[in-house]
Parts: structure tokens; C-alpha cells; sequence
């Protein structure tokens, strides 16, 4: 019983010396972007937005932020199947749903792509539920070749495209996860040079789902890693994705956001539309 009460303590110890540690990382290396007070906003960015991974827990607050924006006339959502949030935008009349199956072609909205000027995507799995070549596609393919179809129908700005990565992100990492998701960030950029599209990712560390979606285990993990900037609301994701779309000159195509940078332009987002 000795061994495993020590045994356990040391368990215990290594876990609050870990999450010491990288809230300190965070909070001493996080935040590389501060949002200009003085930016210019255009209130027309984001009219029509369009949702991708609006059932998962990231997607389900980009889907609540564009929602309740009072700036976003029209979301469109973009699922394999329905929620509760989305049957009730779609019950409000400011969303329109889409079945969608084949997340590598979009020929069949090429008739509604033309007036959407904001993309969310939230679409992903984790790492551990597939396998490698399956992650590649939903990470890879499915987002480019997305990007492929919207501007073959639209090039005028203001268009911007939210990309969630994730920290640990990096064409250098040894994860081939990691490695894709760079490739993703490198790709679609250069898809958008010289067009009105700007293309941002997001690597966030913990998102936490919103309040329909979360528990008590939920809220714990946001308390111990808020301290180091580690962790932003999957709403607060969706504002900060919403606040730079607007801010059409501020943020240059292919940026890297962190996550205390995401959380300073949805605190900015949260300043204007309070």
C-alpha cells in the first residue's frame, strides 16, 4: 500500500509540474499578435459565412458565433448531418443546411459559393481515430480542394478562409499529422496569392466546447490551462475568426494565429458588438 500511495503521489506530482510548465511556456511565448485599436472594420466581411464541422465541438461555436453576429446576414452549413444548433438556425431562417458526403468536390454548390465571403472551418479528426492516410485527406484534401472550387467562381475580396490547425503544428515536427497540417497552412495560401482571398490558421491549443457540449471535466481542463494562454471557447474561436475577416486590411494572407492571439481579437470582436 506504501509503494502505491507513493507511486501515485509521484504520478500526481509529475502531472502538476507538467501543466505548471507549459502554462508558464505559454504564458511567456504566446501572443505574438496584437489587434490594432485604431483598424478599420468593413461591416459587409462576413454577410454570408459558410460553416464546415458545425457538429463537432470546435465547429458547433464557429456555427454560434456566426450565428449570432449581427453582421452575418446568411450562414450556410456545410455537414454530413444535422444538430440541435443547426435545425435551429435553419428553423430561424438565417441558415441554410447542406448534406454534403464527398468533401473533395463542390460542384454542386458552385451556384452559391459566388456570394460567400467567410469560410470557418472546424472540420477534423483527431489523429488517433484514423488512420494516416484517412487524416491526410480530411486534413489535406478535403480544405484545398475546397479553396480550389470557391475561387474558381470568386476571386473579389473581401473573401477570408479560418483554418484550425491546432499548436504542435509545423512542416518540421516528426508527427506526420503535424507535418500535413503545415502542408495545408504552405498550400492554400500560395492558392490565394494575388486574388482577394486571405487564408489564416489557428493553432490553438485546447479549445473548449460550448456550454451545450461541455461538462464538468470540460471546465476543469480550461481552468488549469488558462493561465498560460493555452486555451480559448470554441465561440470565442468563431468571433476571433469573425474580427479578423472585418479587420480586411490589418492581417496579411497565410498568417499564423496562436491561441493568445485568437483570444485577444475575440476579446477585440466582444468590445465592439457588446
Amino acid at each position: 500500500m506504501k509503494y502505491v500511495k507513493k507511486t501515485l503521489a509521484v504520478i500526481a506530482a509529475s502531472v502538476v509540474a507538467l501543466v505548471v510548465a507549459y502554462n508558464l511556456w505559454g504564458y511567456l511565448t504566446l501572443g505574438t499578435i496584437s489587434p490594432d485599436p485604431d483598424a478599420g472594420r468593413d461591416s459587409l466581411a462576413n454577410r454570408v459565412v459558410m460553416v464546415f464541422g458545425a457538429t463537432g465541438s470546435a465547429g458547433d461555436g464557429l456555427l454560434k458565433a456566426a450565428i449570432e453576429d449581427p453582421n452575418v446576414e446568411k450562414v450556410h452549413v456545410v455537414t454530413r448531418r444535422a444538430s440541435p444548433r443547426i435545425d435551429a438556425g435553419v428553423a430561424s431562417g438565417k441558415v441554410m443546411m447542406y448534406l454534403h458526403e464527398d468533401f473533395t468536390d463542390y460542384s454542386s454548390m458552385l451556384d452559391v459559393l459566388p456570394e460567400v465571403n467567410t469560410v470557418l472551418w472546424g472540420l477534423g479528426t483527431s489523429s488517433l481515430k484514423v488512420d494516416e492516410d484517412t487524416y491526410t485527406k480530411i486534413h489535406v484534401d478535403f480544405p484545398l480542394s475546397f479553396i480550389r472550387s470557391w475561387l474558381s467562381v470568386r476571386t473579389d475580396g473581401p473573401m477570408a478562409f479560418h483554418f484550425v490547425t491546432g499548436m504542435g503544428t509545423g512542416a518540421d515536427e516528426s508527427a506526420r499529422w503535424a507535418r500535413d497540417k503545415a502542408r495545408t497552412e504552405t498550400e492554400m495560401a500560395k492558392m490565394a496569392e494575388d486574388t482577394g482571398l486571405r487564408t489564416f490558421s489557428y493553432r490553438s491549443a485546447y479549445i473548449r466546447p460550448t456550454a451545450e457540449q461541455s461538462n464538468a471535466l470540460s471546465y476543469f481542463g480550461e481552468w488549469i490551462m488558462r493561465p498560460g494562454n493555452l486555451v480559448v471557447t470554441a465561440t470565442d474561436l468563431g468571433r476571433a475568426m469573425l474580427e479578423i475577416s472585418a479587420r480586411t486590411q490589418e492581417l496579411a494572407n497565410g498568417t499564423l494565429i496562436d491561441n493568445a492571439d485568437t483570444n485577444a481579437f475575440a476579446e477585440a470582436y466582444k468590445q465592439v458588438n457588446k
